[in-house]
């Protein structure tokens, strides 16, 4: 095949194709026919895929094994994606059920493209295909199946829609699916959420709904797998705090912002791939020990990022050990600051290169009164939770909302570090 006509050069000859079929289908001819780009007539993505599939599939007429892979390969795959299918469980409830009447199909996938949730209700007689591949421990990556959408999310991390005969395999010319990502802390993918369809055309916009219950479920993993993390929720506006369009943020134990969700990257910026410039203060104009202190308050509060915007948020510490102290709060007398409208760094004005600046404080100073760490902060709400309940563990677990269990291992990993002993009223 000569693809190295596939160049701006070769323009298609028909211009006006009337239906999406038509379209496709002379994409096809051009493409596999007469080595052509079809650009205009299917997305860059399907394209993109056609060249990967023509290196690792010759037939496109051949019978496409939709095989599981092996038990044990299921198990451990099963297994090493039980946190996300835990996260999953409520949204993926929630769209079988608004899909009940469409004969629609929600399938989950690893990152690597091994279904490991189907909807429940078997497929119907007109669907064959469908009744194949919906079943959990198929693989149904690009370099099984060709060009699908969970395959194209699977190899680029990019969210996509795949129509009819814009699947490679002649055996997929009847299918519709829309899909898109779901990434975990490490930026790295870590499932595929699809709505796949068969013999019928989508009667809703699909590819809106997979995006807005991908993102719901990608939020729910990252405050998952947040361990050891400050986590911060922003908006413009409050309303949107708790929606699938709230900015989300961990922050690390060093004081580096771990991760962001795409709200979060598109509010303050894509998160560089050098670490020494992640620092909080510098990518949102506020230091640690201050977004540390806004975990003790309840309600949003206002906030204005380095950049200049002003967003209202809200924090909470979520400990190594899992332990979230979201409830816990100021102690009596204590005054929990609200975070300036406007940061001092926004309002300093410029010196002079070499001349140091009245309003800035010691370095040293500044690392002594602003350098709490996120573990020193859950041990400090720890030891005053104690001291306002007289020492009784199981108050001020309660005042805290965590288990008597886990503040009992926290306090006495604590005493062993500091060569204690000293015991604990139970209560």
């Amino acid at each position: 095949m000569a693809f190295e006509r596939l160049g701006k050069a070769n323009a298609p000859r028909q211009l006006f194709s009337t239906t999406p079929a038509q379209r496709v289908a002379l994409a096809r001819q051009q493409f596999f026919e007469e080595g052509v780009r079809p650009s205009g007539l299917v997305g860059e993505a399907v394209i993109q895929s056609w060249l990967r599939c023509t290196r690792t599939h010759s037939d496109r007429q051949r019978i496409v094994p939709f095989d599981a892979v092996t038990p044990s390969r299921l198990h451990a795959t099963l297994a090493r994606n039980r946190e996300l299918l835990e996260v999953a469980r409520q949204e993926l409830a929630s769209m079988e059920s608004a899909l009940a009447g469409t004969d629609c199909r929600v399938i989950l996938t690893d990152g690597e493209g091994v279904v490991v949730h189907v909807t429940q209700q078997p497929a119907a007689a007109y669907q064959p295909v469908l009744r194949k591949t919906a079943r959990v421990g198929v693989n149904i990556s690009e370099r099984i199946v060709g060009t699908t959408a969970p395959g194209i999310v699977a190899t680029t991390g990019q969210a996509c829609t795949v129509d009819g005969a814009e699947h490679y395999f002649d055996v997929l010319s009847q299918m519709q699916c829309a899909a898109a990502p779901i990434r975990g802390v490490t930026g790295q993918l870590a499932g595929v959420l699809d709505i796949t369809m068969e013999a019928r055309r989508f009667g809703f916009d699909a590819a809106s709904m997979v995006a807005l219950y991908a993102t719901i479920i990608e939020n729910r993993l990252l405050q998952a797998q947040s361990c050891d993390h400050l986590i911060l929720r922003f908006q413009a506006s409050p309303n949107l705090l708790g929606t699938p369009m709230e900015a989300l943020a961990g922050v690390a134990p060093d004081g580096t912002i771990a991760w962001l969700n795409g709200a979060g990257a598109r509010l303050i910026g894509r998160l560089p791939e050098d670490t020494c410039e992640r620092a909080v203060e510098s990518m949102l104009g506020h230091d640690l020990a201050s977004l540390l202190r806004l975990g003790r308050r309840e309600a949003a509060q206002p906030m204005r990022l380095a950049s200049g915007l002003g967003v209202w948020v809200q924090a909470r510490l979520k400990a190594a050990d899992g332990a979230d102290f979201r409830n816990a709060v100021a102690m009596p007398g204590e005054a929990a600051p609200v975070l300036p409208v406007e940061p001092a760094a926004a309002m300093k004005a410029p010196v002079a290169e070499g001349c140091a600046d009245p309003a800035m404080p010691n370095p040293m100073q500044a690392e002594a009164s602003h350098g709490e760490t996120l573990r020193e902060h859950s041990r400090k709400l720890i030891e005053e939770a104690l001291a306002a309940q007289g020492g009784n563990v199981s108050q001020a677990a309660r005042q805290l909302g965590v288990s008597r269990g886990t503040l009992y291992r926290r306090l006495r990993g604590w005493r062993e570090e500091d060569g204690q002993g000293a015991p604990l009223a139970a209560g």
